[in-house]
């Protein structure tokens, strides 16, 4: 009897460890969940920082020429930046509205034909009965028209609060950046205020590269389907540039209304066309970009692979979109204050940590 008992009380002692392991482990998971879902409020913060960067990128360049104060300047930036936008519409507002109405004219013929000549081969034919299979499966759900709605709802939600943060962080940037120092011990604060200014010059250096490259891509995208003959040339040279903005997944998007407007014409057509988008995107990664990043940081390119689609699956266009600044953010992080103060390598090179170092070491000594 006393041997049974023993037994019987090393299984439930057996059992006890088991479900405190499980509990332990259900509940990290659900903990990493938690957080990857309210990442999304995160990656809302960091694009009001980049906006309030753009501004304030704007307004440094408008007191070199004049001697403004930072709200005044900030002021004239905002007010020149939406009378360029404004003045920019108007100008083109008719010209691209007319090919824009085209566009939606000619995309689903274009759409038609290509599916026509995609039936002829057998893979082609292969694709389309699964991109069907799937449609019908989508179709089968409920509630399409609610999530339509509440995606573009949920989007224009996002544009206004990414806004107004950012013209919150940029009324008042010093109240959030004195707010984070002070949660920390007086003597980390110093070095929290190194890290954070170094954050700022990189998303600051990063945006001034990427707003750049957007522009190159535009004008060579633009010119070069005139040149080819495409129509809607100027319309998508515009889409092209605004969807550089999102790395990777950009070039491939803004090549497909293309590829099909030239699939109408001809397959040589079609075939230029993917020739210059190939040669753009060359230009843009092996020129601009590592022009770019060797004015900051050079960023590899699996890590920001893997970021968009983490960040894509439990964030969406967001996460795809702001994935180059979050690995900016965490590679400045971990290289200052993991590599440098912890590990005590000061080999590795973090772009712009100089300058404010520098800043920060003058004012202990003045003090």
């Amino acid at each position: 009897m006393k041997a049974n008992e023993s037994n019987t009380f090393a299984i439930s002692n057996f059992s006890k460890n088991i479900i405190k392991a499980t509990c332990i482990i259900v509940l990290i998971l659900c903990c990493l969940f938690l957080i990857l879902k309210g990442f999304k409020v995160i990656l809302l913060i960091l694009a009001g920082i980049l906006v309030a960067t753009f501004f304030k990128g704007i307004a440094s360049l408008i007191q070199k020429k004049i001697p403004l104060n930072n709200k005044a300047a900030l002021g004239v930036g905002v007010t020149l930046f939406f009378s360029v936008c404004i003045v920019s519409i108007l100008v083109l507002s008719s010209r691209v509205s007319d090919q824009i109405d085209v566009l939606q004219k000619e995309l689903p013929l274009a759409t038609e034909e290509a599916k026509q000549k995609l039936n002829n081969t057998k893979l082609g034919a292969f694709a389309l009965s699964e991109i069907k299979k799937y449609r019908e499966k989508l179709n089968k759900g409920s509630g399409q028209i609610t999530i339509f709605f509440s995606s573009f709802f949920g989007g224009l939600a996002d544009i206004y609060i990414i806004v107004f943060l950012g013209l919150f962080f940029m009324i008042q940037p010093n109240m959030y950046t004195n707010g984070i120092i002070i949660l920390f011990p007086k003597p980390k604060r110093k070095r929290v205020e190194e890290v954070l200014l170094t954050l700022g010059y990189t998303l600051k250096r990063w945006l001034l590269g990427k707003m750049f490259s957007m522009l190159v891509v535009g004008i060579l995208t633009g010119v070069g389907l005139a040149i080819l003959g495409i129509p809607l040339a100027l319309t998508l040279g515009i889409f092209a540039a605004l969807i550089t903005f999102i790395p990777n997944f950009g070039p491939i998007l803004s090549l497909i209304p293309a590829f099909l407007l030239a699939l109408t014409l001809d397959g040589n057509s079609a075939l230029y066309v993917v020739i210059l988008y190939g040669v753009v995107q060359a230009i843009e990664s092996n020129v601009i970009t590592p022009f770019i990043q060797s004015k900051m940081i050079a960023f590899p390119l699996a890590m920001i692979l893997i970021a968009q689609v983490i960040l894509g699956i439990f964030t969406g266009m967001l996460g795809l979109i702001l994935a180059v600044p979050v690995i900016a953010i965490l590679m400045v992080i971990v290289k200052m204050l993991y590599v440098e103060d912890i590990l005590g390598d000061t080999s590795v090179e973090v772009v712009g940590e100089e300058l404010f170092v520098d800043d920060v070491e003058e004012e202990n000594n003045k003090e």
